[in-house]
C-alpha cells in the first residue's frame, strides 16, 4: 500500500454493498475489499438482492434521504441501461394503478409517493403521464406511466464484482460477529481505516451495531417466461391488505417477475402455495396479454421464491460512528428499494469515508 493509500472493508456483498465498492474503488487512493457471509450466485433467504426483481419505482417521500438517493441514483441506471449492454438492465414502460380503497392499507402505504399524480419524480424519469380515465382497467381510480428500467440480477450483481474487480478490489467470504471485526480482514493483512456496513437485515444483530429498528418485510414472487409487454403494478388487491399485484420482465432473458406481498416481520422462508395461486391470478386478471387471454394453467413457471426486504423504521441509515475505536460509515436498512437507492446512496457512503479520512489525517 503507498503511503497516499487507505485500507477500506465493506462489509456485505448485496447490490448496495457492492455498488459502495465499486463507487470507493473508483478513487485510486482506496484498496477496498469486500469481506460477506453471502456473495452473487448464492440464493439464500438471508441475502435478500438475488430475489428482487428489480426496477425502479420512486417510493420515498419529498425531502427524505431516500427520495435523494433516488434521485441520484437514476442518472447512473439510465446511462447503462442505454450505453452498457452486459450490465444487464433493460427499458421498460411501467405502468401504476392506484386504488383509492387502498389508502392506509400496507401496501397502499408502502405505495404512497409511487402513485401521486404529481410525484416529485415525474422530471426525473422520462416519459412520465397521467392516463385517461378511459384506458383505466376495471376497478382503478387513477393511473400514471413512464419509462422505467428493469434489471436482471442474475447478471447484474456478477457485473458489479466485476466492476470492482477490475478495479483493484478482493473478495473474501466471512461470517463476521462484530463490525469492528471487519476491520482485520483486510486483504493486505493491515487494519482497515475504514469499515463500511452494508449488511442489510444482518445490521439487527451485528455486534456493535445491533439496530432493533431492521425488520424483514417478506416478499413472494413466481418467475414465468411468459412476457407481459409492460411493467405493470397496483397499490393493492382484495385479497389482504399486505398483498400487491406487480409484473417485470427482467433484462437479457431473466424471466418476468410477478408479485407479490409485503409481510412485515415474517421470517418464513419457504413459498405459500396459496399465495403462490393469488399472486398468478392477479397478475393475468391485471394484465391478460401476459397470458394471451388464458388462465394461470397457461404461465410458464420457471421458479417460485421468496426474499426478505431489509426494512428499517425511519427509511435507510447512511452515517458515520466510531465502533470500539474502528470508524464505520452505515449504508443499510434500504427495504425493497435497494436497487433503485443503490448509486445515490453509495455516493453519500463514499463522501462520509472521505470524511473520516480526512479527519484522521488532520489528528
Amino acid at each position: 500500500m503507498s503511503p497516499s493509500s487507505h485500507n477500506i472493508v465493506v462489509l456485505g456483498a448485496g447490490v448496495v454493498g457492492l455498488t459502495t465498492a465499486l463507487q470507493l474503488a473508483k478513487n485510486p487512493a482506496y484498496v477496498v475489499t469486500v469481506v460477506a457471509k453471502h456473495m452473487p450466485g448464492d440464493y439464500d433467504i438471508n441475502y435478500a438482492s438475488p430475489w428482487a426483481g428489480a426496477n425502479y419505482l420512486p417510493v420515498g417521500p419529498p425531502g427524505s434521504a431516500l427520495a435523494l438517493y433516488e434521485r441520484n441514483t437514476w442518472p447512473e441506471l439510465q446511462r447503462l441501461a442505454a450505453n452498457d449492454p452486459s450490465a444487464a438492465i433493460h427499458f421498460q414502460e411501467a405502468v401504476l394503478h392506484n386504488r383509492a380503497k387502498d389508502l392506509g392499507s400496507v401496501t397502499g402505504d408502502w405505495f404512497a409517493e409511487l402513485l401521486k399524480a404529481n410525484p416529485w419524480w415525474k422530471d426525473v424519469v422520462p416519459n412520465f403521464r397521467v392516463l385517461p380515465k378511459h384506458q383505466l382497467p376495471p376497478g382503478i381510480d387513477s393511473a400514471t406511466a413512464f419509462t422505467s428500467v428493469c434489471i436482471n440480477t442474475a447478471i447484474y450483481l456478477p457485473w458489479l464484482v466485476s466492476q470492482c474487480l477490475a478495479r483493484g478490489a478482493r473478495f473474501a467470504r466471512a461470517d463476521v460477529a462484530h463490525v469492528a471485526d471487519a476491520a482485520r480482514l483486510h486483504h493486505s493483512g493491515a487494519p482497515a481505516d475504514v469499515v463500511v456496513n452494508c449488511t442489510g437485515l444482518a445490521a439487527r444483530t451485528l455486534g456493535g451495531v445491533a439496530d432493533p429498528t431492521v425488520y424483514p418485510g417478506r416478499g413472494q414472487i413466481v418467475i414465468v417466461r411468459n412476457d407481459p409487454g409492460v411493467m405493470a403494478s397496483s397499490s393493492g388487491t382484495d385479497d389482504g391488505g399486505d398483498e400487491v399485484v406487480y409484473m417485470m420482465q427482467r433484462a437479457a432473458g431473466g424471466g418476468t417477475i410477478l408479485g407479490g406481498c409485503m409481510q412485515k416481520n415474517s421470517w418464513e422462508s419457504q413459498p405459500d402455495p396459496n399465495l403462490a395461486v393469488r399472486i398468478m391470478r392477479r397478475a393475468v386478471e391485471l394484465c391478460p396479454t401476459l397470458t394471451d387471454g388464458g388462465g394461470i394453467e397457461k404461465l410458464s413457471i420457471v421458479r417460485h421464491g421468496v426474499g426478505l426486504r431489509p426494512m428499517r423504521e425511519g427509511g435507510p441509515r447512511v452515517e458515520k460512528e466510531r465502533i470500539e475505536g474502528v470508524w464505520t460509515v452505515h449504508n443499510y436498512g434500504h427495504g425493497g428499494y435497494g436497487y433503485q437507492a443503490s448509486y445515490g446512496s453509495a455516493d453519500a457512503a463514499v463522501k462520509l469515508v472521505d470524511d473520516v479520512l480526512r479527519s484522521k489525517a488532520m489528528l
